[in-house]
């Protein structure tokens, strides 16, 4: 069970509460994909080898859904800090550069999820009209997790941001 810090007040622990959940349902649909994706895989082995009969769609969905899966495992990796990071420098500076440091990785992470959200937008936007070969589903689909993904970042990564700047408000961190 996570620690909430004794300055948090009850909405601080609310709103942790409401986006770990956000980040477990991410965690779920991507594992739901990730059946769907292997069991599809599998489908594709019987019919290509015991059929002889390649259900096409498969490589085209399967495209599509580890995109999915993607995004949606790096939104929930930086709301759980599980992304694989080297931190030694970070971690041995002291407080107040340890501070500004998380502060400058933080604002990267936020820039970053908005372009993204942003560029992910755009190019939802601009393959509408065009359809995905084999499943016929529209290309936008396929930009839809980056804007998904781009927005996540943006609220988990300010979310923790605001925690550790007001878990500890002398230092920042």
């Amino acid at each position: 069970m996570d620690k909430v810090p004794d300055s948090a007040s009850a909405p601080g622990s609310t709103s942790d509460r409401v986006l770990d959940a956000l980040a477990r349902l991410c965690l779920i649909v991507a594992g739901i994909l990730l059946v769907f994706l292997i069991f599809s895989f599998g489908w594709l082995v019987f019919g290509r080898y015991v059929l002889n009969d390649t259900p096409t769609w498969i490589e085209q969905s399967s495209l599509l859904i580890v995109v999915y899966i993607t995004c949606l495992g790096a939104a929930a990796g930086v709301r759980f800090n599980s992304h694989l990071s080297i931190d030694f420098l970070r971690e041995g500076a002291p407080r107040v550069l340890r501070a500004i440091m998380h502060a400058i990785a933080d604002g990267f992470v936020i820039l970053f999820g908005a372009f993204m959200a942003w560029q992910g937008g755009l190019m939802v936007m601009s393959n509408a009209g065009r359809p995905i070969p084999m499943i016929g589903l529209s290309e936008s689909w396929r930009a839809a997790p980056l804007v998904v993904c781009g927005v996540l970042l943006v609220i988990f990564t300010g979310a923790n941001l605001i925690k550790r700047w007001f878990s500890n408000p002398r230092a920042g961190s």
